[in-house]
């Protein structure tokens, strides 16, 4: 059968399982817009901004498993799409960008949008090709598949003659290795050192399972050891009797308050947990001085397999979890992060995919909604922000038939706001809240920290969305999402019943 290149790289998808693309295409990618619409297996959705497709296709694939495509526009089309493929990145989600390029014979005319998208690529690539023929096409994006099928993004560069040129080649299979194992040969040191004073069990993954998180509770009854997750994960299971996992605290003066007595961490899937930013006079590593990390399982590795393991050995036994419910709000309370976690923790339904990009206003979102309902929740690795709403779109494309809350602050939601276009064309289920104090309160926060000392009349400004104030209801409305204003826990409790009870996306601006 006669196929062009183009063909052959979407169809070369296809047989490998990818069945979802977020687009933003433009002239040296229709050849490839073509090809994804004769491939029935294919499904299709426009984003209005490149980084919403693909903070799209990370939402996605961390929840089915298996990556999305993102279809690209030359250089400056796949910079903009780049702040969420870092988050990606760091979350060890599987993404395979497609992105088109000049024909080979008129790079050498460096036409206005030529660019070097190779070197922007390996900054937050796991794997870049760019094929030179059709024929290689094929084998690249096999390629590309099999090295990153344990987590990583993946960016396929496609010449506009490559994609257009016909060719008699076949498809090909993606050969994947398994995923790597944990280090047994520390097993034994790792338990001792777990079963010693001053030990603590610090795990992380691209999703912490259920299971993982009864293991790691079981570990931390038999041996006294301290648990934690690392500061962020990419998924975490949660609710419904699931132990809780308390994780290792953001700001840095709490992270090494709580910290300061561990003298060995053992690290399952998880790095060493270091300060998120540098600052004056405060420490990079976490941990005390002289405390020792064993790294039992890698990032990436199987970690649920290693918590398996050390439990055996430590004659660890799983019991179940008694839920303490948070107790709700008084109705006409203002909404301030203590009431925002009562009142979203009751309201939250069973099987809710939870997208957290609340950062000042969420502490007590975090521990509040874990004792409610089975759920999942998705945060922000990369720390890049705007990474919610097209994560939101995505996790609610890969689950159309469970509810998915995203809640973000109103600096944050700005970035990607085109996220709710799209989830209105496409009908997404997503409830978004914005967490409107108008401000970029973390800034506030962090400029006192950090030794700069407290805002100015020149540098407050910089911080401050009040002038103008932005009107979220009007936004969300003029996006074709329908929308309400909340300022108190019966006003937020009735508008989450609202926004549940119809089907679609719906938005709600929580006044802070």
């Amino acid at each position: 059968m006669t196929r062009n290149g183009a063909d052959l790289v979407v169809q070369t998808l296809a047989e490998n399982g990818v069945r979802m693309c977020f687009a933003n295409p433009g002239t040296t990618e229709m050849h490839m817009l073509a090809a994804l619409g004769r491939e029935p297996r294919m499904d299709l959705s426009l984003c209005l901004f490149e980084g919403v497709a693909t903070g799209a296709a990370d939402g996605y694939a961390r929840m089915m498993g298996t990556p999305a495509a993102v279809l690209l526009h030359l250089g400056p089309g796949f910079a903009n799409g780049m702040a969420n493929l870092h988050n990606a990145r760091k979350a060890e989600t599987q993404v395979f960008n497609i992105v088109g390029e000049h024909a080979t014979y008129h790079l050498t005319y460096d036409a206005p949008l030529t660019a070097d998208i190779a070197g922007m690529a390996h900054t937050v690539s796991a794997a870049v090709a760019t094929p030179d023929t059709p024929e290689a096409a094929a084998g690249a994006t096999a390629h590309l598949l099999a090295e990153t099928s344990h987590g990583g993004v993946a960016t396929l560069i496609v010449p506009n003659d490559v994609a257009w040129a016909e060719t008699d080649a076949e498809t090909v299979a993606a050969i994947h290795t398994p995923r790597p194992g944990f280090d047994a040969d520390l097993l034994a040191d790792a338990a001792a050192r777990l079963r010693a004073p001053g030990a603590a069990l610090i795990v992380g993954a691209p999703c912490i399972t259920r299971r993982m998180a009864e293991l790691a509770a079981a570990i931390e009854a038999s041996t006294g050891a301290m648990v934690r997750a690392e500061a962020a994960v990419a998924r975490m299971e949660r609710g419904g009797g699931t132990p809780p996992m308390t994780r290792v605290p953001f700001h840095v003066d709490f992270a090494t308050e709580a910290l300061k007595d561990i003298r060995t961490a053992v690290l399952v899937g998880a790095r060493e947990p270091v300060a998120f930013f540098a600052y004056p006079g405060r420490p990079s590593r976490l941990l005390a001085e002289g405390a020792e990390c064993l790294p039992l399982c890698a990032p990436g590795a199987d970690a649920e397999a290693a918590l398996e393991a050390l439990a055996d050995l430590l004659g660890a036994r799983v019991t179940g979890h008694t839920q303490t419910p948070a107790t709700p709000a008084e109705p006409d309370a203002a909404i301030n992060a203590e009431v925002l976690g009562r009142t979203v923790a009751h309201a939250l339904p069973e099987g809710a995919i939870v997208v957290d990009e609340s950062i000042t206003n969420g502490l007590s979102l975090f521990p509040m909604c874990g004792e409610g309902p089975a759920h999942d929740w998705l945060n922000n690795r990369g720390g890049s922000i705007g990474y919610s709403l097209p994560v939101a779109l995505g996790a609610a494309t890969a689950c159309p038939d469970r509810p998915v809350f995203c809640i973000t602050g109103d600096g944050s939601a700005f970035y990607t706001l085109q996220a709710l276009w799209t989830m209105a064309r496409d009908a997404r289920d997503v409830t978004v809240m914005i967490l409107a104090n108008r401000s970029y309160k973390i800034l506030a926060n962090e400029t006192a920290k950090i030794g700069a000392g407290e805002a100015t009349e020149a540098t407050g400004p910089l911080m401050s969305l009040e002038d103008p104030a932005p009107d979220w209801v009007k936004l969300s409305e003029g996006q074709g999402v329908p929308a309400r204003r909340a300022g108190t826990a019966a006003e937020l409790t009735e508008a989450l019943a609202w926004a549940q009870g119809e089907a679609g996306p719906h938005l709600i601006e929580v006044t802070m």
